[in-house]
């Protein structure tokens, strides 16, 4: 199993930034395939920016070229850079991971293609 801890929410006015963090230990390998989404309240969750265990990186078209996905170079510690941000990218963000080595497409995979959750960290952008 994987565990995994968010952290770096906050709220931010309109053109701000902020790094989410996420650690994760347990079966983690550098390859892992990891993710990050949102759900904001009465939504659906929503998949922001994904690397596949190639290194592969895809977003979701509201959020390119504002956001970077990353990870360190153990594999253990997955970030997303937010800037530029918008009170649309308000909601908990989850960090996700999958157990083993896949690759993915150009898309954002869908919640089902990950096993593991963390608990969330709010982002709330004030206009």
């Amino acid at each position: 199993a994987i565990q995994l801890v968010e952290s770096g929410g906050g709220s931010v006015q309109t053109g701000g930034s902020l790094r989410l963090s996420c650690v994760a230990s347990g079966d983690v390998s550098r390859n892992s395939p990891m993710a990050w989404f949102r759900q904001a309240p009465g939504q659906e969750r929503e998949g922001v920016a994904a690397i596949d265990s190639d290194g592969l990186r895809s977003y979701r078209n509201s959020v390119q070229g504002r956001f970077t996905i990353s990870k360190d170079n153990t594999g253990n510690t997955l970030y997303l850079q937010m800037d530029n941000l918008k009170p649309e990218d308000t909601a908990m963000y989850y960090c996700t991971a999958r157990g083993g080595d896949s690759r993915h497409s150009g898309n954002v995979p869908p919640p089902s293609f990950y096993h593991y959750w963390g608990q969330g960290t709010q982002v709330t952008v004030s206009s």
